[in-house]
């Protein structure tokens, strides 16, 4: 009996490793140096079929404090310790540290980023999602520029009614966008908000205020809704991780209002906090099988989804959160699916 059991845990065993895709890729080098340009992701891939286990495979130095930070010169190679395969840095030419009377500092905007930053720079404070539709509808509005002028751009003067609170010098001016609701139980998940741009109090004579527009993505029009600045930090390093919840999602929206999506572009799903998501959960998006006609019993089918890429959450809310493309495989389109990589 014992001989047996151990039999089917060998057995089970066996099959759960084999089931396991290799953490490695066939193709990997041994060593690779950091170039500026390079992101974390990016050196991630070359050398693993899942970028994002990187933390589990690494092994510091103990010279190195955060093995996140890597600078270009800095050589990253494939090492074995204790018989396992561990990624290891070490230090490169720009980088090399040296015992010394004196602290040698190096600043962390050096470090390559672990995703191209750029690509989402634009997004970050490009928008935001409430829940209550009457945040939006009871927040003060611009009724008007100066000259009657309708619309206004930085350095430009704007009047605005509503209540004004005199601990606010500043608001961000928003453009109420799309409503999003869950397509099979009608729950309103999210409003999202356009941010037009940003302005800073000069005078208030009862309701009306006067603003100066000190920054703008596009013009001020009448109608756009002032907020105060949203209470959250904007990471500068993200680090990508496997959800810690089954996550089965949809893209619902792109905010740029791009129908086809590709790599680097930002899109909105439907699945926030309440559903476990954290800032760098990578994600896999599976494209939405066609419907085609099955002639021989003459009715119309879809087709199963097909894996497309891989996206990672960098902003989360309650309900929704935006995602970045990290990777693509195929064109991905509004309402494809999001689930665990």
């Amino acid at each position: 009996m014992r001989k047996t059991l151990l039999g089917l845990l060998l057995l089970a065993v066996s099959v759960w490793v084999q089931a396991q895709e290799p953490v490695f890729k066939e193709n990997h080098p041994d060593t690779y140096t950091v170039v500026r340009g390079d992101t974390l992701w990016d050196i991630s891939g070359r050398f693993l079929n899942l970028p994002w286990k990187w933390p589990e495979i690494w092994h510091a130095n103990p010279q190195i404090d955060n093995p996140h930070l890597i600078y270009p010169g800095d050589l990253i190679s494939l090492v074995y310790i204790d018989g396992q395969p561990r990624l290891m840095v070490n230090r490169g030419n720009g980088g090399k540290i040296k015992l010394s009377p004196q602290a040698r500092v190096r600043p962390i905007a050096e470090a390559i980023p672990t995703i191209p930053l750029e690509a989402i720079n634009s997004f970050l404070r490009a928008g935001r999602v409430i829940n209550d539709p009457s945040e939006i509808e009871q927040a003060p509005y611009v009724i008007g520029g100066a000259a009657e002028s309708v619309v206004a751009g930085a350095g430009s003067k704007v009047y605005a009614r509503g209540d004004f609170s005199a601990n606010v010098p500043a608001y961000e001016i928003y453009r109420r966008g799309k409503a999003y609701t869950n397509p099979e139980t009608g729950e309103l998940l999210g409003i999202h908000l356009q941010e037009v741009g940003n302005g800073t109090v000069a005078a208030v004579n009862d309701d009306i205020a006067t603003l100066n527009i000190t920054r703008s993505r596009q013009e001020v029009l009448v109608e756009d809704r002032l907020l105060e600045s949203e209470e959250r930090s904007v990471a500068s390093t993200f680090f990508p991780s496997e959800p810690s919840q089954e996550i089965n999602g949809l893209i619902m929206d792109v905010p740029n209002g791009v129908t086809q999506i590709g790599q680097y572009d930002v899109v909105l799903l439907d699945k926030g906090s309440r559903e476990g998501l954290i800032e760098g959960n990578v994600l896999a998006i599976y494209k939405t099988g066609e419907i085609v006609r099955d002639r021989v019993r003459n009715e119309r089918v879809q087709l199963p989804a097909e894996r497309a890429g891989l996206l990672m959450v960098f902003r989360v809310y309650d309900k929704m959160s935006y995602g970045i493309v990290l990777n693509a495989t195929r064109q991905m389109a509004i309402l494809d699916q999001v689930r665990n990589p």
